[in-house]
């Protein structure tokens, strides 16, 4: 471990001066056009992106139509989702799971999740991104096809096999390869442009899936996206090489200018890391801060807001998919208390749909510009750790994953939503309103 704290420490002033190097200096010139080698990169890695975040959650929604919305009593006027609507999918079954019990359905992924980051950055150090990333998608891939058969069997294997597609995840890989493919000074640009795929599969899936379950049955939200992730990892594999070196149609003025522009960063890691160095690291813990912070909204909205929009607002699943449509990813802006007054002023508002989806909408929008400005201080920090710092950080951010959908099942028994005086208690034990309560 001390071999390699010379070489990188996250933070400190060996590679501090390295990495401020290539960033001040002049750099040789090649064309950035979108037939370069490195912008075919940002394409697939945007495509892998988005199916990996589609397929996470896809969950989210078909919950809502998985479920018998046996939930808190919402806003008062006539049930939008007519006998019609209910009719399209009859033949998928409808579970009574209690909110707490979606809220433990929901934060499962995030359980597995966890365990693999800061590990799937260290192991795409040592074996590189491609395997770790591809693998990682496939896998995920072939057990969304399996949560229909997991749901039917009872809520425990479900539970489990959300666990397991959370450890199949491994998000920091992409940062392994950006490494060793992206100049300093274009850095932000390429991360940006394919980091915005998490944010487009995030809410296209949102879209897609609720459309899905009113038309075809929740089941088919899961084979679809299981398959079309499938096909997508042999693309991926084909598509994908690790470094300008390996790639067989690179042209040689853009090898050279790729590796030039990195040549100061070293290689990828070995078997051993700074870990006391990156422990004192205060960018690092920084960093892990604001993780924690953008994560904490954005899991607890991305799993909560469908439950929230159809059984208090009473919009139906199309109506509940496209209002979820949010802003993609780009540069950071320094407002990132915003969100979190937008939430806390959505329970005051009452039975104003138009209002709330505003106020989430704009929530939704500024967390999704926050994280490029974030994510890209890995690399910034330390390059060749880039991939198992993002793991440190990630799994910080999981933390909240894990908490933030929990505690609004919990909170969702006892608290009634939509009240135009606020949120106040319900004294309810069997999920029915208790008489005398608003």
């Amino acid at each position: 471990m001390q071999r390699h704290t010379d070489n990188a420490q996250a933070g400190e002033e060996p590679e501090a001066k390295q990495d401020e190097a290539p960033l001040l200096a002049e750099q040789p010139s090649s064309r950035t056009g979108l037939c370069s080698t490195r912008c075919g990169l940002t394409l697939v890695l945007h495509i892998s992106l988005f199916m990996a975040y589609a397929l996470r959650v896809s969950l989210s929604i078909t919950i809502v139509a998985m479920t018998n919305s046996s939930h808190p009593h919402g806003c008062s006027g006539s049930d939008r989702l007519g006998s019609s609507s209910r009719t399209k999918a009859q033949l998928a079954p409808v579970y009574s799971w209690s909110a707490e019990t979606q809220g433990i359905i929901l934060s499962s992924f995030f359980y597995g999740y966890g365990l693999t980051q800061a590990l799937g950055g260290y192991c795409s150090g040592l074996f590189g991104g491609k395997p770790i990333l591809g693998s990682g998608l496939l896998l995920s891939s072939v057990l969304t096809l399996l949560v229909p058969r997991a749901a039917e069997l009872g809520v425990s294997f479900l539970i489990g096999l959300q666990v397991l597609l959370g450890l199949a995840e491994v998000s920091g890989a992409q940062y392994t390869l950006w490494a060793k493919w992206a100049p300093p000074l274009e850095r932000s640009r390429l991360m940006n442009i394919a980091d915005a795929g998490c944010t487009f599969g995030t809410f296209f899936a949102l879209l897609v899936a609720g459309i899905i379950c009113q038309s075809l049955g929740w089941p088919f939200v899961f084979y679809i996206f299981g398959a079309v992730g499938c096909a997508w990892c042999l693309c991926w594999f084909l598509l994908v090489y690790e470094d300008p070196a390996h790639h067989p149609w690179i042209s040689a003025g853009e090898q050279e200018y790729i590796m030039s522009s990195l040549a100061h960063q070293g290689s990828s890691h070995g078997h051993s890391l700074p870990l006391v160095a990156m422990a004192k690291s205060l960018p690092l813990w920084a960093i892990t801060i604001a993780c924690f912070c953008t994560d904490w909204l954005f899991y607890m909205l991305l799993t909560s807001m469908p439950t929230f929009m159809s059984t208090v607002l009473h919009f139906d699943l199309r109506e509940v998919s496209a209002a979820l449509l949010s802003a993609p990813t780009g540069s950071s802006p320094p407002w990132m208390l915003l969100p979190a007054a937008f939430l806390v002023a959505v329970p005051y508002i009452g039975c104003s749909s138009t209002v709330v989806v505003v106020l989430l909408t704009l929530a939704l929008t500024i967390i999704s510009l926050t994280g490029a400005g974030i994510n890209i201080n890995h690399i910034d920090i330390a390059p060749r750790y880039a991939g198992f710092l993002l793991g440190i950080t990630n799994t910080f951010g999981i933390v909240a994953g894990i908490i933030a959908p929990t505690a609004v099942g919990l909170l969702v028994g006892q608290v009634i939503w939509g009240s135009p005086h606020g949120p106040h208690l319900d004294v309810l034990g069997d999920g029915e309103r208790a008489e005398g309560v608003g």
